[in-house]
């Protein structure tokens, strides 16, 4: 190695052993290679051959590969190896630190050395300085009367403390083990001391991860007491980890939480749960074991590309009863009403598509029985496309097959495959054009199906049905430009021609429950959710599409649709919309006049009175600092074509704001009320958050109205604080 080399590479061991590095662990960057240029800059260089001493001063910059060096003086003593540098000493790392200091000194082949009035200022943001520093093997640094800090300082006092400090009479730097230990340690808040200990140690910035305690979370809720929650975080492997959340209640004992992730060559587990035996021992919940009563959760997913067309998985939710999510405030499932077990297979190969999965469900509403819920499995689907190399026209192809059981109720058992031609054409009008025909033919097994004319009578065995359908669509769409504006005008007809008969009661209903006629779907041929019922008979779906936009992006779009059919389909219930002969109206509108304003209205129209049957509005607004968003839902009562299952009328608006009143300051308000119980809320909830490059600290508040069996209303504060860089 030749002097300047060496030089190069003590004082950039020096650096890096004292500063907090933001990169990778990565020790090659400690090696300066000697077949590197190196450029050195200075007003004057001496060289004394007798006393064996290299001497450069005035503006000395010396540079290589990334790394630079500036300083008044730099020296080099060959018969004591020493490398000194003084003066203003600045060295400029190529992980973006930068250290300061006014005079630094290594000998003993490097590994031992001094510098004085060291600080530097690292890749991240953060801060340290020390009145000394000395390393010792090669690996090791010890700072005194040091500080640390991530914060910034305040641009107009450069002397005001940050808003917080560590402040140690000794700080030792472990390059091995990437460690930072302070002795004898004080945590300043604005220049204060709040907290002093003897001992503390972290990672230093270097380690992205590290098996070691999370922030804690601290909350207060009126059904759990006050909670306290404190996350330990296991590395596992590179590749692996796990979080222990126990939390402690001081009204219905401990929550044990886990949380496991992996990421494999070919996909990702990540798997949560917990488990508590409460305070409060209500047989009618849980799981009793040895007495006890064990209520708890289990969500996850795993996800798989085993190849580049095949991709599998699993989805896993399942809780103890039907109110322990809601009653722990479980994240992501707490509001849920259904939890979904599923695994699956899917395999994309261009315009094809293959499925298989299953589904377990667990319902969470008061009525639900888990003995009539189906169990599904396997559930299969399979989609080809043909494309021509001639013409353009293709084909279709479409499969499914279905074996669903129940402890009590009805089982079925459906196989459907569905065969379909298709010719887009367009005219040199622009007129746009699509023919299809298909052949649908479904085949069922089924058994304790209740005939709908007399409830004594049970059907079982086979059944099933064969549909052939035609459709033409036609579209015009006409563009007209205005200076900037431009307004799109397409008017949209579908013919669709099928026989009657397609739903005969023999085949139960499983799938189809829940139709939805509205702006998505209005010119579709089948609006049914699944494959069970169909739409049948001659139908004409018609409406336009509207835009108007402009060259800054503001638009504004509306659609309206209806369908006329030629005589009433008995599986189109009368709330559905689509029970006569000319359907309700459904339309949307869009309107984005500004980036500050963005407006989304949906509904639907009685075809004869025009009263509103289900009304969507969603608008956003405000410039960036302050935003608005109002969501509001009315939709009318719906019975199931069977009328054993109801969906009540719901009539609730939800609102919230959000307000960044000073730089690193957020403040969140919201609420959800339900309009037809008089205009009660369901739920309230806020937030004040500060977060700056340092630290965060947010406290939210928020108030649940539910009250179904052992969940009342419940009131909940939590509060967390973050010291960045150290937590």
């Amino acid at each position: 190695m030749t002097r300047w080399h060496a030089l190069l590479a003590s004082i950039g061991l020096l650096a890096l052993a004292a500063a907090v590095n933001a990169a990778e662990p990565d020790q090659t960057r400690l090696t300066i290679e000697a077949d590197e240029p190196v450029v050195l800059i200075a007003d004057n260089i001496e060289r004394d051959d007798e006393l064996g001493l290299t001497r450069a001063s005035g503006n000395v910059e010396l540079a290589q590969g990334l790394r630079l060096i500036v300083a008044d003086t730099i020296t080099y003593n060959e018969r004591d190896n020493v490398v000194a540098a003084s003066g203003n000493v600045t060295l400029l790392e190529p992980s973006g630190n930068v250290v300061f200091a006014d005079y630094a000194e290594l000998k003993d082949d490097l590994r031992e050395g001094v510098i004085s009035q060291f600080r530097a200022r690292l890749s991240d943001g953060a801060r340290m300085a020390a009145n000394g520093a000395r390393r010792t093997g090669g690996n090791r640094t010890e700072m005194t009367k040091a500080v640390y800090s991530p914060c910034e300082l305040c641009a107009t006092d450069r002397e005001r403390a940050p808003l917080w400090q560590v402040k140690a009479k000794r700080i030792v730097h472990d390059e091995v083990g990437h460690d930072i230990a302070y002795y004898d340690a004080t945590l300043e808040m604005f220049g204060v001391p709040v907290l002093y200990t003897p001992y503390f140690e972290h990672a230093d910035p270097s380690v992205k991860r590290r098996t070691g305690f999370l922030s804690p979370i601290y909350g207060i809720s009126s059904t759990l007491g006050t909670t306290l929650t404190t996350p330990y975080y296991v590395v596992l492997e590179p590749w692996r980890d796990l979080t222990i959340e126990p939390t402690a209640t001081t009204q219905e004992g401990g929550i044990l939480g886990l949380q496991y992730r992996e990421l494999t060559a070919d996909g990702s587990l990540d798997f949560s749960g917990s488990i508590t035996r409460p305070t409060t021992q209500d047989p009618a919940f849980g799981m009793e074991v040895g007495g006890e009563v064990i209520r708890g959760h289990i969500a996850g997913t795993a996800d798989f590309q085993i190849d580049p067309e095949w991709h599998a998985g699993l989805q896993l939710e399942r809780a103890s009863d039907s109110t322990y999510l809601n009653r722990y405030n479980v994240p992501k499932l707490g509001s849920r009403r259904t939890l979904v077990t599923r695994p699956f297979a899917e395999r994309i190969a261009d315009r094809d598509y293959f499925a298989a999965t299953g589904y377990l469900f667990q319902g969470l509403d008061q009525g639900d029985s888990q003995s009539r819920t189906p169990f599904i499995l396997p559930l299969i689907n399979l989609s080809l496309v043909d494309d021509h190399e001639q013409g353009d026209d293709y084909l279709t192809f479409d499969a499914n097959g279905l074996v669903l059981n129940r402890v009590n109720g009805v089982d079925s058992r459906r196989l459907s495959l569905s065969g379909g031609w298709h010719l887009p054409y367009v005219s040199d009008g622009g007129h746009v054009f699509e023919l299809a025909a298909s052949l649908r033919g479904d085949l069922y097994h089924v058994d304790n199906v209740i005939d709908p004319d007399d409830a004594r009578v049970v059907e079982k065995g086979v059944t099933g049905r064969l549909v052939p359908e035609l459709s033409l669509d036609w579209r015009y769409p006409l563009i007209a430009r205005h200076g900037e504006l431009r307004t799109v005008i397409e008017p949209i007809v579908q013919a669709i021609a099928s026989p009657y008969g397609g739903n005969p009661e023999s085949i139960p209903n499983e799938d189809s429950q829940d139709l939805e006629f509205d702006d998505t779907n209005v010119f579709s041929s089948n609006r049914f959710t699944g494959l069970d019922r169909i739409e049948i008979g001659p139908r004409v779906n018609y409406g336009t599409r509207l835009g108007v936009y402009d060259a800054g992006g503001a638009s504004a779009t509306f659609l309206l649709g209806q369908t006329l059919r030629a005589k009433t389909d008995d599986a189109l219930t009368r709330q559905s919309g689509l029970d006569r002969n000319f359907s309700d109206y459904v339309g949307r509108v869009h309107v984005t006049p500004a980036s500050y304003l963005d407006l989304g209205y949906r509904f639907r129209l009685d075809s004869e009175d025009y009263s509103l049957k289900r009304s969507e509005l969603d608008v956003t607004a405000g410039p960036g600092f302050l935003r608005f968003s109002v969501s509001y839902l009315q939709v009318a009562e719906q019975t199931s074509e069977d009328n054993l299952t109801s969906f009540l009328s719901r009539e609730e608006v939800l609102a919230g704001a959000t307000l960044k009143f000073a730089e690193y300051w957020r403040l969140q308000a919201g609420t959800r009320r339900d309009l037809r119980g008089g205009g009660h809320p369901l739920s309230v909830d806020g937030s004040v958050t500060y977060e700056d490059e340092c630290f965060i600290a947010a406290l939210l508040a928020s108030r649940s109205y539910t009250q179904t069996r052992d969940v009342e209303p419940d009131t909940s504060f939590m509060f967390r604080i973050v010291f960045k860089g150290v937590s």
